[in-house]
């Protein structure tokens, strides 16, 4: 007779009632695996019922669900570690989220702020994905990442930001601000962020003049740095050196490299200076960059004499370490333009011919124009595609300005108003834009092809809604110098006052067909708002509605509004203003917090203090 069976051990019961029907429900509308429950692509707007209490993992993106489909029962998921919300039809960061989150993802929603309260609901959090909504620098509180001191990673691309947010956590390891409307960093805006290892501010409005010498000193663990689509001049000051592996400057209107700005950084490893406006390099502008592997140069116009013979020995004797440089080609002199430079030999030992100071310019403006700062000179030089040499005002018929123009024209706007000007040759070539100031009038677009037919575009950017469709007019250049565009001749400080060229009356058309219309579109804008009232940049507006919905370049955006100066307030009644939020803001004065009246701050999110009912 054979013995009986030994007795099942105790963890193979358990075993077995989990597969026999003891594991957790699922929503019908869901399916579970392994802790993690897919309820994505289902059309709902509210969170299911039924998620399992040991779901670790909760899939809710593509759905319908908007602030009020967040149920409490949801911050009672003790094992949620990760939560995928996004595209879907939020306005404000979930009230009632697990106190064990670790990461969520919210982009693609229409989140216009972020409060302390919510945030402080999930004070594990590492991972806060903010991209594509409409948080603006007035829907964040000042001290909304007070209890997040864990948060280790923050993407805010693509919202409607004009400055950096305030009391960002310590731990902080990585920053995305890029393709926002961020023109000014004050000093301390990156202050007691010691763990930062990679920050992305691609798509701002940032200028040199704008930016405040040590705003990355202190970043001394900062890895990557990327400003490229902004409007800097030269390479920021003060940047970090001791880890500093990738660095991005592409796409500004860079027009010189001081010497000694890349000193000391013996762990680059990349570096790119790609569609600039670089004619030369200082001579040993490298020399301490032992570890670069990775340079770009692309789409810069490159004089090629002596002064970047230095350039060319350097790129040869590196290139045997497996150095991989882009887009180094000659432009000018035009015996050389299209010749790879590292191919030349004696063409480049000839120093008759100096090189531009400056990069050839795509956009000049008229005589009398005034930079970014309301400044004249150097502040020209930092808008997108404008690079003049400072005291010298650029207009059509000087050398400054090579190849056929065409002057566009407006009646100068309100000022603060911002225009995006852009232009494109039917057929052949790439939409080319730049950001300009109403009030100036006039700008006269340069470097193009003799005789070509233009399609020239203004577009408004202030718009507190949809915004209006651009105004465009066709236009053919004048003759001009027949010289290629971005040859990069020199303007002669001494030349005789400025003529308009015959591309005027090619261009007669745009200006004529653009003033009465901008005009009357800047005007509309501007009704937004009367006086005394503050307009909320982005609040309420999905990212369909940004700025740049249409653009070919999301890195030209506009900044909110200045304030109007006193006797434009006081003498014009007929054009309404908005008021800006300062950038950096005093601290309020106390005040006596009731049940009552909640503190909230002026066009920030109305966040509900009220504790989740369990």
């Amino acid at each position: 007779m054979a013995p009986p069976p030994p007795p099942p051990l105790p963890w193979a019961l358990a075993l077995l009632a989990s597969l026999w029907g003891g594991a957790a429900p699922c929503p019908s509308v869901c399916r579970c695996a392994g802790g993690r429950v897919y309820c994505n692509d289902r059309g709902l707007t509210a969170v299911p019922e039924g998620v399992p209490p040991g779901a670790t993992t909760l899939f809710l993106q593509n759905n319908r669900i908007g602030d009020a489909g967040i149920p409490p029962r949801l911050g009672r998921l003790q094992a949620l570690r990760v939560l995928y919300l996004y595209a879907n039809a939020l306005e404000q960061l979930p009230r009632h989220l697990p106190p064990a989150l670790r990461e969520l993802h919210l982009q693609d929603n229409n989140v216009r702020g972020l409060c302390r309260r919510s945030l402080a609901r999930a004070p594990l959090l590492e991972r806060l994905h903010l991209d594509d909504n409409s948080v603006s620098a007035a829907g964040i509180e000042e001290d909304a990442f007070a209890e997040s001191g864990r948060l280790r990673l923050l993407f805010l691309s693509r919202n409607h930001l004009s400055s950096v947010p305030p009391g960002l956590p310590p731990a902080l390891e990585e920053l995305r601000l890029d393709d926002n409307r961020i023109h000014t960093i004050p000093l301390r805006a990156f202050e007691g962020l010691p763990a930062l290892r990679r920050l992305v501010l691609d798509g701002n409005l940032l200028a040199n003049q704008r930016m405040a010498d040590d705003t990355f000193s202190r970043l001394y663990n900062l890895s990557e740095l990327s400003l490229g689509r902004n409007a800097l001049a030269a390479p920021p000051a003060n940047l970090p050196r001791a880890r500093l592996r990738r660095l991005s400057l592409a796409a500004n209107a860079i027009s010189h490299v001081p010497a000694g700005s890349l000193s000391r950084m013996r762990a680059l490893e990349r570096l790119d200076l790609s569609d600039n406006n670089l004619t030369t390099l200082p001579r040993g502008l490298f020399d301490d960059l032992s570890r670069l592997s990775h340079l770009g140069l692309r789409n810069n116009p490159w004089f090629c004499g002596c002064n970047l013979a230095w350039l060319r020995d350097w790129v040869r004797r590196r290139a045997a370490g497996g150095l991989e440089v882009r887009g180094l080609l000659c432009q000018a002199p035009a015996r050389l333009r299209g010749l790879p430079v590292g191919e030349l030999r004696g063409e480049m030992d000839a120093c008759g011919t100096p090189a531009p100071a400056n990069g050839a310019p795509g956009v000049a403006v008229a005589s009398g124009a005034r930079g970014a700062g309301g400044q004249p000179g150097p502040g020209v030089g930092a808008q997108p595609g404008v690079a003049v040499p400072p005291g010298v005002a650029v207009a059509p018929g000087t050398a400054g300005a090579p190849g056929a123009a065409i002057p566009v024209r407006w009646p100068p706007a309100p000022p603060g108003a911002s225009l995006r000007l852009s232009w494109l040759r039917p057929g052949g070539g790439s939409v080319t834009e730049t950001l300009v100031r109403g009030e100036r009038g006039e700008y006269v677009v340069t470097a193009l092809q003799p005789f070509a037919p233009y399609r020239v575009c203004l577009s408004v950017l202030d718009a507190p809604g949809a915004l209006p469709p651009p105004l465009c007019a066709q236009a053919r250049a004048g003759g001009g110098d027949p010289s290629p565009p971005n040859s990069g001749t020199p303007a002669s400080p001494h030349a005789p006052p400025p003529v308009f060229p015959r591309a005027a009356a090619g261009g007669a058309a745009a200006a004529a067909l653009l003033a009465l219309g901008v005009h009357a579109r800047v005007q509309r804008a501007r009704g937004c708002c009367t006086r005394g009232v503050v307009c909320t940049r982005g609040r309420g507006l999905h990212k369909g509605h940004s700025v740049e919905e249409g653009s070919e370049g999301p890195g030209f955006k506009s900044p909110p509004p200045p304030p109007p100066p006193p006797d434009a307030v006081s003498g014009q009644d007929s054009i309404p203003w908005c008021k800006p939020r300062p950038l950096v803001q005093a601290p309020p004065p106390p005040v006596r917090r009731t049940s009552a009246s909640p503190p909230r701050r002026q066009g920030a999110p109305q966040c509900d203090l009220r504790t989740p009912s369990p």
